[in-house]
């Protein structure tokens, strides 16, 4: 199948690219309009195949949507692009309401022309895999987890955006037929993530001794996903799941924040010691919490398990270990993407 990645050069999105690329049959036009976080580095590999194009083009321009979608004639969507940090959010709300929303609406009303102008045979195969998160289910207490079946309550302008999308998204395929399927992931991590998100931040905050800051108490907790595991479960989604359902992606790896990043200078020590930095745990310096913050995110992913046969191949420890590698072998590219836009809040006395 020729399938059409939105958000392809994001972190997510170029893990799926490369999936694609690498380890299937399926050609791939990837869709971008390359805003910060955009990394046509993570996409080298799969640049030099016959089967990759590039377009860039923004998901809110409908005349561009039309011309790429006539001009390279997709079997399916998988759209990804989306702004995604919370923090970001909460201090420009507007970029989420215009990309997240509109972008996703704008993007709907497109394939939906598309779609109608397609063979019936062609229409049959067709789908259209809208991703999302886990936020958009607000927070969870101390125990329980987010099923396909749990009521939408989110707590951010990220979240918020992004229940906005999956409530078009669902309308699109109940009003207009679009054969639509949704994923709720929960928080992605692995290589070539841009370093405002936890995991490379602290990383990088570790391996240069300098203070590592964590909101309120460190105690919120996440459900962790390797980025590879997502893709590949993405792909399982596009291919054999059904029509109008949703599907809920997470590894049942849960830590509170502290204990995420004790675990990243732990294995930083062991890694690349320093001796004129000693124990990176004492770097950790706790901060001002962020307004809103959800306490507890965890996903029941079981009906991925059970229907379509995913499981994720990497625990966290795995995964950390990958992803910390990964950082220490590319030094050049962990410096280059890191901006004061980037540096977290100055640590509480």
């Amino acid at each position: 199948m020729k399938i059409l990645v939105t958000g392809g050069a994001g972190f997510i999105g170029s893990a799926l690219i490369r999936y694609l690329i690498a380890d299937t049959n399926h050609s791939v036009i990837n869709l971008d309009s390359l805003s910060y976080a955009a990394n046509l580095e993570a996409l080298e590999s799969a640049s030099q195949s016959c089967r990759y194009t590039f377009e860039h083009t923004d998901i809110r321009d409908s005349d561009a949507l039309g011309r790429v979608l006539g001009a390279h004639q997709p079997d399916g969507i998988i759209h990804l692009a989306a702004e995604s940090h919370v923090d970001r959010s909460i201090a420009h709300p507007d970029d989420f309401i215009t990309t997240n929303i509109f972008g996703t609406f704008t993007l709907l009303e497109a394939v939906r022309a598309y779609y109608e102008h397609l063979t019936y045979s062609r229409r049959q195969a067709f789908r259209f895999l809208h991703v999302s998160t886990d936020e958009v289910y607000g927070a969870l207490g101390d125990t329980g987890s987010f099923s396909e079946d749990s009521a939408y309550a989110p707590n951010s302008p990220y979240a918020a955006s992004k229940a906005s999308a999956d409530h078009l998204a669902r309308a699109w395929h109940r009003t207009y037929g679009l054969p639509v399927v949704l994923s709720h992931s929960s928080n992605n991590y692995g290589p070539w993530q841009f370093p405002e998100k936890l995991i490379p931040l602290t990383a990088i905050k570790a391996l240069h001794g300098k203070p590592i800051a964590i909101y309120g108490n460190g105690s919120n907790v996440r459900d962790w996903l390797y980025v590879e595991d997502h893709a590949r479960a993405l792909v399982r989604v596009f291919e054999e799941g059904r029509i109008g359902e949703r599907y809920n992606i997470g590894a049942h790896e849960e830590s509170t924040n502290l204990n995420l990043a004790r675990r990243v200078c732990r294995i930083l020590d062991e890694l690349a010691p320093d001796p004129d930095i000693g124990s990176r745990e004492q770097l950790i310096r706790f901060v001002e919490d962020r307004k809103g913050h959800d306490h507890r995110y965890a996903i029941n992913a079981v009906k991925m398990q059970n229907e379509l046969a995913w499981r994720p191949q990497e625990t966290l420890d795995s995964g950390l270990r990958r992803t910390l590698l990964w950082i220490l072998d590319n030094p050049a590219w962990v410096e280059a993407h890191l901006t004061d836009d980037e540096q977290p809040p100055s640590p509480l006395n």
